[in-house]
């Protein structure tokens, strides 16, 4: 699956703001080990005064606080923003978000794993649950935490365009910052998970259903449909892995499976050009009229209906 590199990301953000994708480097970034860098939302408007980031897979973490009104789309969830959100953003798990009136404001950082290695930081990025599948990686803050975020941002963007000998280091304290404050913010069950079997298998079915999303071509193909697929993966009987996610988020194996499929199919139908065979068949049905009762089903409209 393609997913989108540091190289398209400045690609990208370049003509937002206006300039080369070299000019938006941080000074110094080159003798660093791994990468990092802040921006402003206000730098990069496009013409028409909006700001998108479009719904892909990363190669790169990314921790937004956002301002206004916006809807969020990630996994299976699609949550509306009326005032500020933090957003953890993981390469594991793409997302979307859109603006939904002009009054956009915020920051945002880009980092790789590399340049919060446990050595350096004492995180290990993958083990929280703010960046696991399956986990919360989205919150909505009042306006006194969300002036105490946007201070956090605006130490960054005044250390990363300064002279200063151990700024990185600085940087990384700034990052580890916000991360606890998102950790904070996990439901007592997330920041204290139990160790059991049932948890892991929990957490392994959510990350190889999320591994196969998004869907970049109409070429590209769901590996895994079913409860039997799935289970099969994970070497567990179908029984087994039902009775588990039954007990561990309240909904049946093929009722999260559909569930993840119809915001896929949503998001094709929004976003791509393709026609809806093309989707239909990305999305391992073997015929239109199967997908099409399929999403009528899950939506309460046809996919020519959504899409219109």
């Amino acid at each position: 699956m393609p997913i989108t590199s540091l190289d398209e990301f400045y690609r990208q953000i370049a003509p937002m703001a206006d300039t080369e994708p070299a000019n938006l480097l941080p000074s110094g970034i080159a003798k660093e080990i791994g990468h990092f860098n802040v921006f402003n939302l206000a730098d990069l408007r496009r013409g028409d005064g909006t700001v998108q980031m479009p719904y892909d897979q990363r190669a790169y973490y990314k921790i937004s606080l956002i301002s206004g009104r916006n809807r969020a789309e990630y996994a299976d969830k699609v949550i509306d923003i009326e005032r500020h959100a933090l957003l953890f953003a993981t390469p594991k798990v793409p997302y979307h978000w859109f603006p939904q009136d002009d009054e956009q404001a915020g920051q945002f950082c880009v980092f790789t794993a590399e340049f919060l290695l446990p050595a350096k930081s004492g995180v290990v990025l993958d083990e929280l649950p703010l960046f696991r599948a399956g986990g919360y990686p989205l919150f909505l803050v009042p306006d006194e935490a969300a002036a105490d975020l946007g201070a956090i941002f605006q130490k960054m963007q005044q250390v990363i365009i300064s002279d200063y000998a151990y700024k990185y280091d600085l940087l990384r304290n700034y990052v580890v910052e916000l991360l606890h404050f998102g950790q904070r913010l996990q439901p007592a069950a997330a920041q204290h998970p139990t160790h059991t079997a049932a948890a892991r298998v929990t957490s392994l079915f959510a990350e190889l259903l999320e591994r196969q999303f998004p869907i970049h071509t109409p070429q590209q193909r769901l590996r895994l449909r079913t409860a039997k697929d799935y289970a099969d993966q994970l070497a567990v009987g179908v029984n087994h892995l039902n009775r588990v996610l039954k007990d561990t988020t309240g909904r049946t194996t093929t009722d999260i499976i559909r569930s993840r499929v119809a915001q896929e199919a949503k998001l094709l139908l929004k976003q791509t050009t393709w026609n809806v065979s093309e989707i239909s068949d990305s999305l391992g049905f073997a015929e239109v009229a199967h997908f099409s009762n399929f999403f009528k089903r899950q939506t309460t409209l046809s996919p020519g209906a959504f899409r219109a």
